[in-house]
C-alpha cells in the first residue's frame, strides 16, 4: 500500500513539475518575441504537455488521435487557424477598426481577424491566462498534426498513404458532400486518426455547422498537410508576439480603462458614494432572479421560479428581452463592454427597485440604498486586472472618491474533486497551484445555507489552477487526498482574493471589513474519466445551482428575512 502511495506522490510532482515547466517556457518565448511550435523552443512545450497529459487532452500521448480534445481546442480557437502557418497574438491595436472581419472562437471571447491565407492575428485583452490557454491548445494541435504526419507520411520524397491522398481529392473538390460521399471519406480519415468509423462518425456533425458541415474534415487535412510540408523542408510553422502585446502586458491597461468607464456611470447616475456590492456572475442569472417571477407570472402560473429560469436560459426564448426591458425601467443599467476587456457589466440602483414587484418582496433595505455592480466572468489572473483597478478611488481632477466597497460576490462555475456535475461547492480558502500563496477568508456563505434545495453542497479549500489544461488526474488526486483537503478548482479565486485583500488591508482604499462571499457550481468532474469539460457542457443542469447561489447572494444584500 504504501509504495502505492509512493508511485501516485511520484506521478503528482512529475505533473507539478512539468506545469512549472510549461509556465516558465510560455514566459520565456512570450519575452523572446517568437517560437516555432515543431522546432527546438516548440519541442520543450510539447514535451512537458506530453508528460502532463492532461485528463481534459485524454489520449494525447497515443498514437491514436485525441478527438474530444480535438474538439475542445477547435471550438476555442478561430475558425481558420488550422489553416494559418503564422499566428500573431497581438494587443488590441486597432484591427477592429479595419476592414478585416472579426471572428471570435464559439467557446472563448477574444477578437481575432484573418489577415492572409496564412496569418492569423488573435488579440490579447484578458491577461497572461489568455497567453497560456492558446498557447497550450496550440501546443495541442501541433503534438496531434505531428500524429497525422506520421501516419500518412510514407517517406521522405513526399509519398503519402492512399487514406491521404482521396482525403485531399475530397477538400480540394470544395463541396457539400451527400451522405455516401461523406461515409467514404469518414473511411478514409479514421484510418489516418487511428479511430474507428463509429468514433469519427459520432463526433463528425460536433465540428460542423449549417455553412461548413464537413468542417471536421478540413481541420484533420490542414492539421496533416502543415506539418507534412514542414517535414519536408517547407516553411515553418511560427508563433509570434507583438512587440506592443509585450510592451504593454501586465500594465492593466484594459482593466483601468474598464474600472474607470464603471466608476463613471456611478459618478453620472449619484451612485458613487452609496454602499456598492460586486458580485462576479454571469449577466442573467442576477436579473432574473430579481425581476423575472414577477414579469412572467402570467405566463408561466403555477410553476416554481426555477421552472421559470430554466425556461430563460434556453436557446432562442424571447421572454429574457422582456425581462430586460423591465429591469431597465426599474433601476438596472446596462454596460457593454467597450475596454477590451470582454467582461460585461451591470448596476443595479435598488432605490429604483419596487420590490412588491420583485421576486424579494421581504427586502429590508437601510437608509443608504445599496447599488449592485454585476460584472460578467474574468479569466484567470485577468480577475486580479479588473477588480484591483475597480477598488481603486475615483479620480477626478484633483479630487478622490474612495468607493463603499461593502461586499465582493464570487458566483462561477469550477471543476470538483468528490461529486458530480451541478453540485454546489463554498469554499474557505483559495490555493494558488504552483506557488505558495493561500488566501483563506471568512466566507459569508456556508453550506447550512443550501438546505432543503435539493444539491449536495461541499465545503473546503480550492485551488486555483493556472489553466483548463494545465492539470491532470493524479495532481488533482494529490490536491484532494493530501492534507490540502481540495474539494475543487478553478481559475480566477485566488486572484480575486489577493486584490480585496490588497485593497482592504493594504491600500486601505475600501473598508477592511469588506464581506466576501464565494460560491461555485461543478462543471466538470477531472477525476471522472467521461466527465470533464471536453466530454460537453452541463445543459440545463446547471441553471438551479447557479439560481440558487444568486439567490442566496441576493437575499444577503436585500437583507431578506
Amino acid at each position: 500500500m504504501s509504495s502505492t502511495k509512493n508511485i501516485s506522490r511520484t506521478r503528482a510532482q512529475e505533473s507539478s513539475a512539468a506545469i512549472e515547466r510549461l509556465y516558465i517556457t510560455m514566459r520565456h518565448l512570450f519575452n523572446r518575441g517568437f517560437y516555432k511550435p515543431m522546432g527546438v523552443s516548440g519541442e520543450t512545450l510539447r514535451e512537458a504537455l506530453l508528460q502532463l497529459r492532461p485528463e481534459i487532452y485524454g489520449s494525447i500521448a497515443d498514437e491514436k488521435a485525441e478527438l474530444n480534445g480535438l474538439l475542445y481546442v477547435i471550438e476555442r480557437l478561430p475558425i481558420g487557424i488550422e489553416e494559418c502557418r503564422f499566428v500573431n497574438l497581438t494587443s488590441d491595436e486597432g484591427y477592429s477598426k479595419s476592414h478585416f472581419q472579426t471572428i471570435v472562437p464559439p467557446k472563448r471571447r477574444r477578437n481575432c481577424y484573418r489577415i492572409d491565407e496564412e496569418q492569423m492575428n488573435v488579440d490579447i485583452t484578458r491577461g497572461r491566462s489568455d497567453i497560456y490557454d492558446i498557447l497550450t491548445h496550440l501546443t495541442f494541435i501541433f503534438i496531434e498534426s505531428h500524429k497525422i504526419r506520421t501516419r500518412v507520411l510514407i517517406d521522405e520524397s513526399g509519398e503519402v498513404t492512399r487514406d491521404w491522398q482521396k482525403l485531399e481529392q475530397v477538400i480540394l473538390q470544395n463541396k457539400k458532400l451527400n451522405l455516401v460521399e461523406r461515409e467514404i471519406a469518414i473511411s478514409h480519415v479514421s484510418n489516418i486518426l487511428g479511430r474507428t468509423f463509429a468514433e469519427v462518425t459520432d463526433i463528425y456533425d460536433s465540428f460542423g455547422n449549417a455553412n461548413v458541415p464537413d468542417r471536421f474534415l478540413h481541420v484533420v487535412y490542414w492539421l496533416g498537410k502543415l506539418a507534412i510540408d514542414e517535414a519536408l523542408g517547407g516553411p515553418k510553422r511560427t508563433i509570434t508576439f507583438s512587440p506592443i502585446l509585450r510592451e504593454r502586458l501586465g500594465h492593466h491597461i484594459h482593466g483601468e480603462i474598464w474600472a474607470d468607464n464603471i466608476k463613471a456611470v456611478l459618478k453620472q447616475n449619484g451612485l458613487l458614494e452609496r454602499p456598492i456590492h460586486i458580485i462576479s456572475a454571469n449577466m442573467h442569472s442576477v436579473m432574473n432572479s430579481i425581476f423575472a417571477p414577477h414579469v412572467l407570472k402570467a405566463k408561466y402560473k403555477d410553476t416554481s421560479d426555477f421552472t421559470i429560469y430554466e425556461e430563460l436560459s434556453k436557446s432562442g426564448n424571447t421572454d429574457r428581452d422582456k425581462v430586460e426591458k423591465f429591469a431597465l425601467k426599474n433601476g438596472m443599467i446596462a454596460m457593454p463592454d467597450a475596454s477590451g476587456t470582454n467582461i460585461d457589466v451591470q448596476i443595479f440602483d435598488s432605490a429604483k427597485i419596487d420590490f412588491s414587484k420583485s421576486a424579494f418582496p421581504s427586502a429590508q433595505l437601510a437608509e443608504d440604498k445599496p447599488v449592485i455592480i454585476v460584472m460578467d466572468y474574468a479569466f484567470g489572473e485577468q480577475a486580479y486586472e479588473t477588480i484591483d483597478e475597480l477598488l481603486k478611488p475615483y479620480k477626478e481632477d484633483a479630487a478622490k472618491t474612495l468607493l463603499n466597497v461593502a461586499s465582493v460576490s464570487i458566483m462561477g462555475k469550477a471543476g470538483i474533486l468528490e461529486g458530480n456535475k451541478g453540485d454546489i461547492m463554498i469554499p474557505s480558502a483559495h490555493i494558488n497551484e504552483g506557488t505558495g500563496d493561500n488566501y483563506p477568508f471568512e466566507n459569508e456563505l456556508n453550506a447550512e445555507m443550501f438546505d432543503g434545495g435539493g444539491i449536495p453542497v461541499y465545503s473546503g479549500s480550492m485551488v486555483t489552477v493556472l489553466g483548463t489544461s494545465l492539470q491532470n488526474k493524479d495532481l488533482l488526486k494529490f490536491f484532494h487526498e493530501s492534507t490540502w483537503g481540495v474539494i475543487g478548482l478553478e481559475m480566477e479565486g485566488a486572484y480575486y482574493q489577493k486584490a480585496i485583500q490588497s485593497a482592504s488591508k493594504i491600500r486601505k482604499s475600501i473598508n477592511p471589513d469588506v464581506k466576501v462571499r464565494y460560491a461555485y457550481y461543478a462543471s466538470d468532474n477531472p477525476l471522472e474519466t467521461g466527465s470533464t469539460l471536453a466530454s460537453g457542457g452541463l445543459g440545463t443542469t446547471g441553471v438551479k445551482p447557479t439560481y440558487l447561489i444568486t439567490i442566496k447572494i441576493l437575499e444577503q444584500l436585500f437583507n431578506c428575512k
